[in-house]
Formats: structure tokens, C-alpha cells, sequence
């Protein structure tokens, strides 16, 4: 399999073209060719000169550790170049940062949640791109969570930088795809050119979505450590608006739910009740945990860890957000005053609540803290938001469906 950026390289046609305009960079650490040399040196020594990089949220380096920290410009120690930030002083490029190039190259690597910023950054450069009459192209990259849809679609007037558009919380498409399918639900009239994978096939094992034995994992932000994690994360997203900690400050975050006033083993058998069908797909795994840092550091948490690394994991039946969702469920229907909501300002948005922001709309919250609501209550919309989305975004896939 070859990315987008190993595409590029190898296609001389292509390289031709970017030689008489000036070009940037947004990538991350996972921004990595198939020699393993990150993607700012490769176009240097490949003859494609940069004028300017960018960062998104965490960092051109991902050195940054937590959610909301805010990473300054800077200039790049090897090639003198601006590397602009677009997680600081503003999440969309200024005019200053759109007049150092003509066309914007855009290689990062995704999870394919909606919640995950990155695929907000691509949007909102989609935007700024098409006001400016700049160019932009996808060096496209696997989508680690495969084609499988989940979650309901975002709630008009719920926009944020987690949530950029009408898309499910895990949305099956690669950046390149999903690029596509933005320009078309906006109507914009951006120069878009997605320089597609070769030899990708999102609906194959073992990686179902990544390549596994041929990629090495890079985090492409510091806590999706795990492929697994990636996997998970639709679902296990959901807690930052909670008191639950994702088992951030652990060496295993966004892979597992816990507190420390929990009964694990009753929550689950209560969750076998209410939907087994829910649980299929992984492994789920009765867990204990005690964060170094972020909620609860220093105390005991009792959990679970989802599980999708072993050779029989089913990406069609795993749902995380299902499963997170229903543990949430039950942890209310057994303990009816949890303060389960977490109150902050998530992700520049003060108005609402965390969980309302993360999940595009007040729908899940309502579903968890009604006691009348049921698991076929919430499937039911589920299932018609995902029919929905499946049947829009097929029409922009680039890949096996």
C-alpha cells in the first residue's frame, strides 16, 4: 500500500506541478513516507521546496500532552520556514498565513471520528482556501477505523471545533474522501485535488482499515497510542464530557472507562440484559486503574478496556459508541444521582455542556438520564442517521466498500 505522500513523491507528473508555486505543509508526527522520513524533509529532498508548515491541534510535533493546550508559531530549526499554528490564536489560517503559499498540501493522519479535530482543521482550510482562491490537495492517508458508521448526525446550531458539519460521530471515510464530501455539501468553489492511496482496502483484514504489518503506528496525537485506541475511540471520546475517566494518565488512554465508586461487574451483567447484541464485535474486559494525572490521578478507578487487537475482532459488529452509551445507561439506572455530566468549558465552547458539544447535540445526554427511554429508543435513531450517512458519503468514497 502506498499513502498519499508516497503517491506524490513517485509521480513526476505531479511534482511538475507544484514546482512554479509556493507550497505549504500541514502534517503532524504521523505524517511519515514509507521510509519512515517525515513528510516536510521527504518534500524538501524531493525537490519541492516549502514556504511555510503548518501544525494542528497538538502540535506539527505532538508534543503537546492534553486536550485545550494551545501550541505557539514557530520557525523551523533545519529549514528557516514559518510553521503557523492552528491551535492557538486562531483555529483558522489569517490572511498572513494564506499569503505564504498557493497551495496548500494537507498530510494527516485521521481516526475517522468527527469529534477528532483534525478533520474540523481540514474543513475549516477547505473554507479559507476557497475564499482566498488558494489551492489545497489531500495526501491521503487509512482511515484506522475502517468503513464501519456509527452515531448520530451533528444538530444544526451545534457547530463547533469538534463538529464542523452533519457527520456521525465515526464517519467511515479517509480525509481525502470526507475533503470531498465537504466541498459538495458546501458548495465550494475550492481548487480540491485528493492525490488518493494505491492498493488501499478499507473492508479487508487483518487492519480493516489500516495496514497492519506493513504501517508502523505513529500516535498521530499523544493519546491515541494504540491502533485499539483508535478503534475505540468513538466511543470512549464521549467521556471527556464526563466524570468517568477515559484512562487519560494511564499507559492505555481512550481504551477504557472507569471511577473509583463504580461496581464494574454489576454494570456489565445489567448491560448484558439490557442489548448483548451491543457488546459484540471486541472484547470487553472488567479492568482496574489508577491515573497518574487528569480525572481522578492518584485513585483507584474500576473499569472496563475495549478490546478489537486479536485475530477475531468483527469491525462491522463493534460499535464503541453503543457501548459507551449503554454503560453510561446503566451506571444511571443504578446509581440515579452520579453526577455523571462534567461542567467546563470543552474545546472553546462555554454554553453548553461538555457531553452536548462532543456528541453534536443534547440527544445522548436526554437518552441516558430518562428513565423511560430504552436501548430500542435510541437505536432507532441511531440507525436512521447512519442509513442516512452511508447513503451520502458513498457517493464521495475513493476506496472498497
Amino acid at each position: 500500500m502506498k499513502t498519499g505522500i508516497d503517491c506524490l513523491l513517485d509521480d513526476q507528473a505531479l511534482k511538475k506541478q507544484l514546482k512554479k508555486r509556493r507550497v505549504a505543509l500541514l502534517a503532524h508526527p504521523a505524517s511519515m513516507t514509507e521510509t519512515f522520513i517525515h513528510s516536510l524533509d521527504a518534500l524538501m529532498l524531493g525537490g519541492i521546496s516549502l514556504s511555510a508548515a503548518f501544525g494542528p491541534q497538538h502540535g506539527m510535533r505532538g508534543d503537546k500532552q492534553d486536550n485545550m493546550v494551545e501550541t505557539d508559531h514557530a520557525i523551523d530549526s533545519v529549514y528557516g520556514i514559518p510553521v503557523f499554528s492552528l491551535y492557538g490564536e486562531t483555529r483558522r489560517p489569517t490572511q498572513r498565513m494564506l499569503d505564504t503559499f498557493d497551495l496548500l498540501l494537507v498530510d494527516i493522519q485521521d481516526v475517522g471520528c468527527r469529534i477528532y479535530t483534525f478533520l474540523t482543521t481540514l474543513f475549516y482550510l477547505l473554507e479559507e482556501c476557497a475564499a482566498a482562491g488558494k489551492s489545497l490537495w489531500v495526501l491521503d492517508r487509512p482511515n484506522p477505523a475502517g468503513r464501519p458508521i456509527e452515531g448520530a448526525i451533528l444538530q444544526p446550531g451545534h457547530e463547533s471545533f469538534v463538529g464542523a458539519g452533519p457527520v456521525p460521530m465515526r464517519h467511515g471515510l479517509t480525509l481525502g474522501e470526507a475533503a470531498r464530501w465537504f466541498v459538495a455539501h458546501k458548495k465550494l468553489n475550492v481548487d480540491l485535488k485528493v492525490v488518493a492511496m494505491q492498493g488501499y482496502d478499507p473492508t479487508q483484514g487483518p487492519g480493516f482499515g489500516w495496514p497492519l504489518n506493513e504501517w508502523c503506528w505513529v500516535n498521530p496525537s499523544p493519546n491515541i497510542a494504540t491502533l485499539n485506541a483508535a478503534r475505540a475511540y468513538a466511543g470512549t471520546v464521549l467521556l471527556e464530557g464526563t466524570t468517568l475517566s477515559e484512562g487519560r494518565g494511564t499507559t492505555r488512554p481512550l481504551e477504557m472507562a472507569g471511577a473509583p465508586d463504580i461496581d464494574v461487574r454489576t454494570i456489565l451483567e445489567h448491560m448484558e440484559e439490557a442489548a448483548p447484541h451491543w457488546l459484540n464485535g471486541c472484547r470487553i474486559r472488567r479492568c482496574w486503574f489508577e491515573p497518574t494525572f487528569h480525572k481522578h490521578a492518584g485513585k483507584l478507578c474500576e473499569g472496563i478496556q475495549l478490546h478489537t487487537d486479536y485475530s477475531d475482532y468483527e469491525p462491522q459488529a463493534f460499535r464503541p459508541y453503543r457501548i459507551i452509551a449503554l454503560f453510561l445507561k446503566t451506571l444511571r439506572r443504578l446509581y440515579p444521582d452520579y453526577q455523571i455530566w462534567r461542567e467546563f468549558p470543552y474545546e472553546y465552547v462555554t454554553d453548553r455542556l461538555a457531553i452536548d458539544v462532543i456528541d453534536g447535540g443534547a440527544g445522548l445526554r436526554q437518552w441516558v438520564d430518562d428513565a423511560q427511554a430504552d436501548c430500542e429508543d435510541l437505536d432507532r435513531r441511531l440507525v436512521r442517521d447512519e442509513r442516512r450517512w452511508e447513503e451520502e458519503s458513498m457517493k464521495y468514497g475513493l476506496y472498497e466498500y
